[in-house]
């Protein structure tokens, strides 16, 4: 997982005219906490966080150089952005250490190719594990590589990077691989017409 270095500054006023204020000179206000420290209200640059998330993901981790302080390593925890205009509004951080084990969700890619006549429908995007807070996968992988029709993937079965443990329900479906439902139907429709014929058979 990558590290992204970003600078930072304290904020001393709050509520909605200086959250709106912050957000005018192009920064975000942000909650630092954890640890049992008291929590730290700050403002982060709008586009360097915003291009860090877009190119690493939310799991980055984030060393924040604050002002006049030493520097911290962060985890993005919530980021609120605004329903309609889609900016962000505020972001909560957590605060970490290094050697720190943490848990955080994490998305899943399906690769490979089925076996023909199969449809691959992934149940759930992302999964919940335990890792190291500087070691966290960008994403898992789960290969569907000529896998056959009625196979069911759980969270147990996908594969783990060596010190990650899974936090979600094991007994979680991932993948199903099922046949096309077309042919399903095309199938029952078959059946339809032949019962209606007998039908119609047997009253003539």
């Amino acid at each position: 997982m990558s590290e992204v270095r970003l600078p930072v500054e304290t904020r001393s006023e709050f509520g909605k005219g200086a959250a709106r204020r912050t957000r005018r000179a192009g920064k975000i206000p942000a909650v630092l906490y954890g640890h049992g420290s008291d929590p730290k209200h700050l403002s982060l640059p709008a586009v360097e966080f915003a291009r860090a998330v877009r190119e690493n993901g939310q799991n980055a981790v984030l060393t924040l150089d604050v002002a006049g302080s030493k520097s911290e390593l962060a985890l993005t925890k919530t980021i609120a952005s605004h329903p309609i205009k889609n900016y962000i509004e505020h972001v909560d951080l957590l605060l970490v250490k290094r050697g720190e084990k943490v848990t955080v969700s994490v998305p899943l890619s399906v690769t490979g190719t089925a076996a023909a006549g199969t449809l691959v429908n992934q149940e759930v995007m992302e999964v919940e594990i335990e890792a190291e807070a500087l070691h966290i996968p960008e994403q898992l992988e789960i290969s569907v590589e000529e896998v056959e029709a009625g196979t069911q993937i759980t969270a147990a079965e996908v594969a783990l990077p060596r010190g990650v443990t899974l936090q979600a329900d094991p007994e979680t479906l991932v993948v199903n691989i099922t046949e096309p439902a077309g042919e399903m139907t095309e199938e029952g429709g078959e059946g339809e017409t032949a019962e209606e014929g007998g039908e119609e058979s047997a009253e003539s």
